[in-house]
């Protein structure tokens, strides 16, 4: 599983036009699953997460959580994170999860940090093509990986 994190002032993702998903302050996470993810992996990408310090504290340190804050969190799937192109210049998607896999456990995620948290959790439609904006907070962008 990859998840690109980003720390926002605010990020919204629309379907069709309409919004699926908006939230102020917090962190707009980009989810690609792997082919061998399971809900392990993604228990443990999540509570790592929920206790990431990259926001920051009074002295002006990283040192505070999206739980710390009270912030929110945007979910949105994203295959592509797992594009190769060692070969060519067209990505190969062979390594992402396929959407009976993918999709049940990008829901488990968006569960799961409703039970682990009182944040504000919103998401994307899995699958959908989704127009994504946020403005990125520093910019901070982290990449967990967990294979």
């Amino acid at each position: 599983m990859k998840v690109v994190v980003q720390r926002v002032r605010c990020a919204n993702v629309k379907v069709d036009g309409k919004i699926s998903g908006k939230i102020d302050r917090g962190l707009m996470l980009l989810i690609g699953i792997h082919e061998n993810d399971d809900r392990e992996v993604m228990k443990w990408i999540s509570d790592k997460i929920l206790k990431l310090r990259i926001f920051e504290d009074q002295d002006g340190k990283m040192n505070r959580s999206v739980t710390d804050i009270g912030g929110g969190i945007l979910l949105v799937s994203q295959f592509t994170l797992f594009g190769n192109v060692k070969k060519g210049t067209r990505p190969s998607f062979i390594e992402a999860a396929r959407p009976e896999i993918a999709e049940p456990l990008y829901n488990d995620m968006i569960g799961y940090f409703k039970k682990r948290s009182d944040l504000q959790i919103e998401s994307g439609v899995f699958g959908a093509m989704m127009d994504v904006e946020l403005v990125n907070d520093g910019p901070v962008t982290i990449l967990i990986e967990k294979e």
